[in-house]
């Protein structure tokens, strides 16, 4: 099965001659995708805490879907946390749209 995927590459040079590319998809199977950005701190626990940040997959506008995400802590207290998991879909509420989530975060 294929699937027709839209988007661009995005080439970045280094002035020490070192390059990275970043693939932004627009659409998947004709239909255009969106990111979430998300950030935040995680709780005060054993003297520290971390902060976060980072952007979901790409998901299908206008259709039910979910996205998923992963990121990394900042590096507090000598060490740092991979957090990564999946939302849950949409949820409408009066004037705004939420989602659930669930996460894996190995401590």
């Amino acid at each position: 099965m294929e699937i027709p995927v839209t988007g661009l590459v995005v080439c970045s040079l280094e002035s020490d001659g070192r390059h990275s590319h970043k693939l932004y998809i627009t659409s998947w199977d004709g239909r255009p995708v969106h990111v979430h950005e998300f950030a935040g701190i995680t709780s005060y626990d054993v003297g520290h805490s971390h902060e976060y940040e980072g952007f979901t997959a790409p998901a299908p506008t206008g259709v039910e879907h979910v996205h998923e995400y992963h990121t990394v802590t900042s590096f507090d207290d000598g060490h740092t946390h991979v957090i990564r998991g999946t939302t849950g879909p949409a949820v409408p509420i009066p004037g705004a749209t939420t989602t659930t989530y669930s996460k894996v975060v190995p401590w």
